[in-house]
């Protein structure tokens, strides 16, 4: 199983600026408050490259998706505020799923854990997608222990040939990412 990799996402980020940019571009023009979201992305900003090929990897395979400083630029992470930790909360109560993009700086995020532990109680539909520096194994994040509490996403070839997001459990459960958030397939077990 292929973890999605620093490389990987940044060469997926530059592909094609020109559409990522009309995307954030439109998505900004039609957020309000009542938009409804597929994802909410849980990331450290230290990570902005990634995140932004993750955003356009998600995008492009037709799910919405939250990140902040994309939706919300007038956010200002330096300073927090009882009105923007609001906005936060009612952006992932908005959002179906909230996916974890766990990297290395993931670690100093003060942010990351307290919008898992609230997606988690108050949906419970929380994955993580682990980002790896070159093309590390999953079992490789060590300090997390929880995470191994909750799916994680892969990305490798359908039966098809075609590159598809899978989202896998501990157990063995698996099931195509697509399934899992827009129609709340439970994974199967092999």
């Amino acid at each position: 199983m292929a973890l999605l990799t620093s490389s990987y996402l940044k060469n997926v980020y530059n592909s094609n600026l020109t559409s990522l940019n009309e995307s954030i571009r439109t998505r900004n023009f039609s957020a309000s408050t009542t938009s409804s979201f597929d994802i909410f992305l849980s990331h450290s900003f230290l990570d902005r490259d990634e995140v932004l090929g993750l955003y356009k990897e998600l995008t492009n395979r037709g799910f919405s998706v939250y990140v902040d400083w994309i939706v919300d630029p007038q956010l200002d992470r330096n300073h927090v505020t009882k009105e923007s930790a609001s906005l936060i909360r009612a952006r992932m109560k908005a959002s179906k799923t909230l996916l974890l993009a766990v990297s290395h700086n993931a670690a100093v995020s003060k942010w990351m854990p307290w919008e898992l532990g609230y997606v988690d109680g108050d949906k419970g539909f929380c994955a993580i997608i682990p980002i790896s520096k070159d093309n590390q194994t999953r079992s490789s994040y060590s300090g997390y222990e929880y995470l191994s509490l909750y799916p994680y996403t892969t990305l490798q070839d359908d039966s098809n040939g075609d590159p598809r997001l899978w989202l896998f459990e501990q157990d063995g459960g698996y099931i195509v990412l697509e399934d899992w958030i827009r129609r709340g397939v439970k994974p199967y077990k092999r």
